[in-house]
């Protein structure tokens, strides 16, 4: 653990009495917070951030105490080791950064209301109240909450209330937890409530500016969710109760406090008679990976935040099991092909990215460990794959065991893999400890060398990268049988390949491949002639199959291993795909395509052309309303094709759109969802005026639905008139307009409109102190640089980046992002001078 040193070490708490009473009006709260416990040493400290201590009390004394700011601490003497009681009296205030205790804001008719919460992960419990706020930590909490309450409001907890005297909720005893899983809230609140089938009650809370019936998925999926897991863990759910809050303003998208799971609205509310399929997947994963998490990090913690994937990563595969096993019909395990594969694929690829499991140096880096693309869809990947290996009966009897041993207590990550590994008779610690100690993958580059199948693995870097000759534990999930089960050295001879292709075709006929299902975090690199013959075999593979090859082949001509120019012929040969994952990644590698051309071009102009080829037919069959005919994958399909018809400047599409827009003009809302954004979007970008665009953004603040109000975004931000982009970042400070929540999807979307761009990059570079002092605090507050780092792509802009941000290397919690995502703008302009040529060349070829 390197030097980090742990509060632990002095002190063992084991039970917490923590009084709070809170005043919302002024902001402030008044706090005693009474710890038994035992010291180790005469000389122990507490964390408290922010927290106006008035008295410490040991053994029922006044001692003297002291801060110590940079370590977020406490320190005191006490009279004697072993078993002590502490006692600490403070003031506080509430704050407005999402972290700690916070108010939530939001309209009910148009009158103002506030609905208070916390979050406490990572360490913002200190916030609240003292602590040894680390996850080793774990000890039983009483919770008594007073505040300046009225008739109709609800206060919630991660246990039920068991009486209230004086003013004063007090609720029932915990079970042994980590601080950053406590949590409350209180306010005018609405309910719908059920129960499982073992009895635990099942709750979703929203504030009054909801209609009800926004609470009835969640509902539904929270009880399935409950009910399935303790099937599937073998582990009952171990409290009475099971609440979904959702919060107004919360900055990640869910957090999972034992008992009173807390959710950003747009991840827990849904209108249930205008969604896409798309959002109900969405939030359908998000509650099934919070409730995942009740046992896999609640139940069992990890020790420390090196170890965060063993919570993340897990409950993020988890997710995915558990709505298969609820919504078999929607196919949840291709939505894993199209946002975890290729999210963790394209970072994993740039020399110096973190590995899974992490050394925590600094406490101040721990928020910069919530890499969405290594912590959960890397490791959620590395977790399938673990799965696919030994099979879910043996993955099943391993968690039952993991559970028996560690439940209330800590665990490291070898205690998972002992446990996998003793119910599969495999060493999955040796297999998997290459893949989580080290950083990125390999690509296994395959050819026919002297007449023989021969498969190297080298590490696969999209930009400059050193290799340092690591080597990974492969699953080669191959198509025929004389391939092993694991690769484990660098290069390995598969025997004569014309042999080998002579037994795959008295099999059936099929092309040698490696990684079938893309269950391996790998890229595969074919020979030219080994590639061919899976494209001539094309019609044959499953949708799965089309999608990896597109997708390792985007992958290769980003690393600069392939060309574009090869890739772009096979998207018209995709393009007819009825499958809605082949679609999405065909245009997700069209989007790619967009970094070649300059707007205004004559490169642009074809660039349209092909998209409009690409996207006709689809159209053709699809059209723009929704019909009941369609599948599933239907539903899916009609935006990505519309939005590239829309791209392609299709007069025919933009036309229909207006008439639709103008049909539904007096009730946007009724709108359908599926196609919503894109109406509204074409509406902006080609039938504009300033009051239509005052309209639009005039429903963005008052709507509380939160499909609708991604929608409006979208649109509004798609403008081509600069006088609107001006006025989009004129909002960026406005609370009242944009929610500090969303303000980096607000900043994101015009950073990647070509009109905004140099608007919206200037204001980050102006405001950044701003943007620090407002949400700097903020868990997420790194991904500004992330989502920046996105959009540029010239080397004018990288300079700028650059000069931005290496300053600030320096600063806890930035360098590690500021370094990666230097490199990803490094790399993308180094891709787009390489390919641009060729690019331009092929489509060109193409539309001639």
């Amino acid at each position: 653990m390197g030097q980090v040193s742990h509060l632990y070490d002095l002190f063992q708490p084991k039970h917490y009495q923590i009084y709070l009473d809170i005043n919302r009006e002024k902001k402030t709260f008044t706090g005693v917070t009474k710890i038994s416990g035992n010291a180790s040493q005469k000389e122990i400290a507490l964390h408290q951030k922010f927290l106006n201590i008035l008295d410490v009390k040991v053994n029922g004394n006044s001692t003297d105490f002291k801060f110590d700011d940079s370590s977020e601490t406490v320190s005191f003497n006490v009279p004697n080791t072993g078993d002590l009681d502490l006692e600490v009296s403070y003031s506080a205030k509430l704050t407005d950064s999402m972290m700690g205790i916070y108010p939530s804001y939001y309209e009910v008719d148009g009158v103002k209301k506030q609905l208070i919460g916390t979050q406490f992960e990572t360490t913002f419990a200190r916030q609240a109240f003292p602590s040894i706020d680390e996850p080793v930590a774990k000890a039983t909490f009483d919770l008594a909450i007073k505040f300046d309450e009225h008739e109709g409001e609800t206060v919630l907890s991660n246990m039920p209330e068991v009486k209230t005297e004086n003013g004063v909720h007090y609720f029932d005893t915990t079970v042994r937890m980590s601080t950053y899983l406590v949590a409350f809230a209180f306010g005018e609140l609405q309910s719908k409530l059920t129960e499982t089938k073992s009895g635990v009650k099942i709750g979703v809370f929203s504030t009054k500016a909801h209609a009800e019936k926004e609470l009835d998925f969640a509902l539904d999926i929270a009880k399935r969710s409950i009910e399935f897991y303790e099937d599937y863990y073998q582990t009952p759910y171990p409290l009475p109760h099971s609440w979904q809050l959702a919060l107004p303003d919360f900055s990640a998208g869910a957090m999972e406090n034992w008992g009173l799971v807390t959710y950003r609205e747009a991840y827990l509310l849904l209108n249930p008679d205008n969604t896409s399929l798309d959002t109900k997947r969405i939030v359908a994963t998000v509650i099934a990976h919070e409730l995942a998490h009740q046992w896999f990090g609640d139940l069992v913690t990890m020790k420390w935040w090196d170890d965060l994937w063993l919570n993340e990563s897990f409950a993020n595969m988890m997710e995915y099991v558990a709505i298969d096993a609820l919504q078999p019909d929607w196919n949840i395990w291709e939505l894993f092909q199209t946002s975890e594969a290729p999210q963790a694929l394209q970072r994993d690829a740039t020399d110096g990215v973190q590995s899974v499991h992490v050394e925590v140096k600094d406490p101040a880096e721990i928020d910069s460990l919530f890499d969405p693309a290594i912590v959960y869809a890397k490791g959620s990947r590395l977790l399938v794959m673990v799965r696919a290996l030994i099979g879910d009966d043996a993955l099943r009897s391993g968690l039952k065991a993991y559970f028996k041993s560690h439940k209330y207590n800590n665990a490291v990550g070898s205690d998972l893999w002992k446990a996998l590994g003793e119910a599969s008779n495999l060493d999955i610690g040796s297999i998997m400890n290459s893949w989580l100690e080290q950083p990125g993958y390999p690509v296994l580059n395959v050819n026919v060398k002297n007449g023989h199948l021969v498969i190297e693995q080298n590490q696969f870097f999209i930009g400059e990268g050193k290799d340092v000759d690591r080597l990974w534990q492969v699953p080669l999930h191959a198509d025929f049988a004389q391939a092993p089960k694991l690769l484990t050295q660098k290069e390995l001879d598969l025997g004569d390949y014309q042999e080998l292709r002579k037994a795959a075709d008295k099999a059936a006929d099929k092309p040698l491949r490696f990684n079938v299902g893309n269950t391996s975090h790998v890229v595969v690199n074919y020979a030219p002639e080994l590639l061919e013959d899976i494209l001539v075999n094309s019609q044959n593979l499953t949708h799965i199959d089309k999608l990896q090859l597109l997708q390792d082949l985007r992958l290769l001509a980003d690393s600069g291993l392939a060309s574009y120019s090869k890739v772009i012929p096979l998207l018209k040969e995709f393009s007819n795909s009825d499958s809605a994952i082949v679609n999405e990644t065909l245009y997700s590698i069209v989007n790619n395509l967009k970094f070649f051309v300059t707007p205004d071009s004559t490169d642009e102009t074809n660039l349209k052309k092909f998209v409009n080829t690409l996207s006709a037919d689809q159209v053709q069959r699809l059209s723009w309303l929704p019909k009941d005919t369609d599948s599933n994958d239907d539903q899916l399909v009609r935006p990505l094709v519309l939005s590239a018809a829309l791209y392609a400047e299709n007069s025919s599409v933009e036309s229909k759109a207006h008439e639709i827009f103008t049909q539904n003009q007096d009730n946007l809302l009724s709108l359908s969802s599926d196609i919503r954004a894109l109406v509204l979007q074409n509406e902006v970008k080609n039938y504009n005026s300033p009051q239509l665009f005052a309209s639009l953004l005039e429903d963005y603040r008052k709507t509380s639905d939160s499909s609708y109000k991604k929608d409006l975004l979208f649109a509004l931000t798609s403008t081509k008139d600069t006088n609107q982009v001006q006025q989009i970042v004129s909002h960026f400070k406005d609370a009242d307009t944009i929610k500090p929540q969303d303000l980096r999807t607000w900043y994101f979307r015009t950073l990647s409109n070509n009109l905004g761009e140099q608007v919206a990059w200037d204001w980050i570079r102006n405001d950044w102190k701003w943007l620090e002092d407002t949400v700097g605090g903020d868990m997420e507050f790194t991904s500004y640089i992330t989502v920046t780092a996105r959009a540029l792509h010239t080397g004018q802009r990288l300079a700028e980046f650059k000069e931005f941000f290496e300053p600030k290397l320096n600063t806890p919690g930035l360098t590690r992002e500021i370094v990666m995502d230097t490199k990803v703008i490094e790399s993308r302009v180094a891709m787009i001078e390489r390919e641009r040529d060729h690019v331009n060349a092929a489509i060109s070829d193409i539309l001639n």
